[in-house]
């Protein structure tokens, strides 16, 4: 093989990984979320920005909060799952430049001064820093069923402001009974890559 990561590695992160559709009744620690950031945090991202914002719900009455703005479909498995996590993009985040980009401090205002640019910036890479925190729930043996089928602009006046974008709602825990739907075909390399 070419990877060098080795196959259970890629079997845990991709090939046997699929969106959870039930959980367990286990719960997700505190020090779970925490070693899950502390391995995503390095992720690439353009200028080392890091506009991904999770909020964590945990409270009952939040969790009841957030179901009432989840499609039909995703009702039942956001109100059971162990922890649900909110996932929005800071459009803020160039305030935090200078000391994430120490050698090129100006970015923040040479490139980010005017909103339309950091919206654009911030939902491409909070949406980069999603996938990896997904990637991350599966590397600590976790079940992640992210979803985008949710009345988002009930979410964020629910539980963001107007700097925040929401991106997409996770479920998170050990997978329960019947939790994977049969896998789905996916393209080839040859349908994807083009060489010139």
């Amino acid at each position: 093989m070419s990877l060098v990561l080795d196959s259970a590695a890629q079997d845990l992160l991709f090939r046997e990984a699929r969106t959870a559709n039930s959980f367990s009744d286990e719960p997700v620690t505190e020090e779970q979320v925490q070693a899950i950031y502390d391995l995503v945090k390095f992720g690439p991202t353009a200028f080392n920005a890091t506009p991904l914002r999770i909020t964590l719900v945990r409270s009952p009455e939040a969790r009841e909060r957030l179901v009432r703005h989840m499609a039909d479909g995703n009702k039942a498995k956001t109100a059971s799952a162990p922890l649900v996590a909110i996932l929005s993009a800071d459009n803020e985040f160039h305030e935090e430049l200078p000391h994430l980009l120490p050698h090129f401090p100006q970015a923040k205002d040479a490139f980010f001064s005017e909103r339309p640019v950091r919206e654009q910036a911030a939902l491409v890479n909070a949406s980069l820093q999603a996938a990896y925190f997904i990637v991350g729930i599966r590397a600590a043996g976790l079940a992640a069923g992210p979803m985008t089928g949710l009345d988002f602009a009930g979410l964020q006046k629910e539980f963001l402001d107007d700097d925040h974008t929401p991106l997409m709602v996770v479920n998170i825990g050990k997978p329960g009974e019947d939790a994977w739907l049969p896998r789905s075909p996916r393209l080839t390399s040859e349908q994807v890559i083009t060489t010139v």
